[in-house]
């Protein structure tokens, strides 16, 4: 049975990303060291891991060509929210940071509270709270 997760993305330049994922929160992986090649997050309470690979690092490991995030989305990795100030916090974060929010801090279906945004990359990510209280019977 799986037991950990990790999500490996390319960056273009590994020391501005490392900047703002710390920006965001995210804590470096004290067991990967940072390379000019790579680098290691924890992300959350629980935590999955997110590895950064620089371009050729990372078309190398994947067997494939990187996608283009400003012509398409490859994926839109979701963080879980305690409150809706902490999405407030990540859309901040992520714009001071060099980041881009796509999609403003709102609401969503009466019951959530998200935003959207970038990293300097054009990876994109999406921080949710969920009133659980509030949620459609159904």
């Amino acid at each position: 049975m799986t037991k950990d997760l990790w999500i490996s993305i390319p960056v273009k330049d590994i020391d501005r990303a490392v900047a703002f994922y710390t920006a965001v929160g995210f804590t470096l992986n004290p067991h990967y060291p940072q390379t000019t090649q790579s680098a290691s997050f924890f992300v959350g309470t629980k935590p999955f891991v997110l590895m950064l690979f620089d371009d050729h690092t990372f078309s190398h490991l994947s067997g494939n060509t990187v996608a283009d995030t400003q012509a398409g989305t490859e994926m839109l990795i979701s963080l879980d929210a305690e409150t809706r100030e902490e999405v407030d916090a990540y859309a901040s974060k992520a714009e001071q940071a060099g980041g881009i929010v796509f999609g403003k801090p709102s609401e969503v279906q009466g019951w959530m509270y998200g935003c959207g945004f970038t990293d300097p990359d054009g990876h994109r990510w999406n921080a949710l709270y969920m009133d659980m209280t509030r949620m459609p019977k159904g």
